[in-house]
């Protein structure tokens, strides 16, 4: 009977109390969802272009777009892990990615190397700006692992951008 009482109706589990309102928790979760999808569809356009990339950057793009896939999958997996730690189921589906993601799907037919690089330079600002968008919410509720979490991801995003930005100056 004793076990019972501590198991909540909507969960079954303890609630969580780590000192964050269910109403903020349930915000940031919403927010950092947003960012898992567009993490995850930044992943799957950056190796699609790693796939497909020709041209005389060939090589160059090739290990730059894998360095760059390889860094947004051991990314989403901390995403995902700090939802979780806050109470709330991570989306994980297609379905739910393309209704949270801000990003754009990649053209049928792959493109050109320079428009390749233009698609993943927007991705990253638009990562960048799902991310700083999501600081006003965890600052007020005093939510320092997720406003770490966001500041690891904008250095990440601003500087990719930036690096892929340069390849297109002449």
């Amino acid at each position: 009977m004793a076990k019972n009482k501590l198991k909540t109706k909507a969960t079954g589990v303890l609630p969580v109390n780590i000192g964050i309102g269910e109403e903020d928790r349930a915000a940031i979760a919403a927010g950092l969802n947003k960012l898992l999808a567009d993490t995850f569809t930044l992943y799957l356009t950056t190796h699609n272009f790693h796939w497909n990339v020709t041209g005389p950057m060939f090589n160059t793009l090739h290990t730059m777009f894998m360095a760059q896939y390889t860094e947004l999958w051991n990314a989403v997996d901390p995403i995902a892990e700090r939802i979780r730690a806050l109470g709330h189921p991570a989306s994980g589906s297609y379905k739910d990615y393309e209704s949270l993601t801000t990003l754009s799907d990649v053209p049928t037919q792959p493109p050109k190397a320079d428009e390749m690089i233009r698609i993943l330079v927007q991705g990253h600002e638009g990562v960048a700006r799902t991310a700083r968008g999501l600081f006003p919410l965890v600052d007020k509720a005093s939510d320092e692992p997720s406003a770490d979490l966001l500041t690891q991801r904008l250095d990440v995003h601003e500087k990719t951008a930036w690096m892929l930005r340069s390849l297109l100056e002449e």
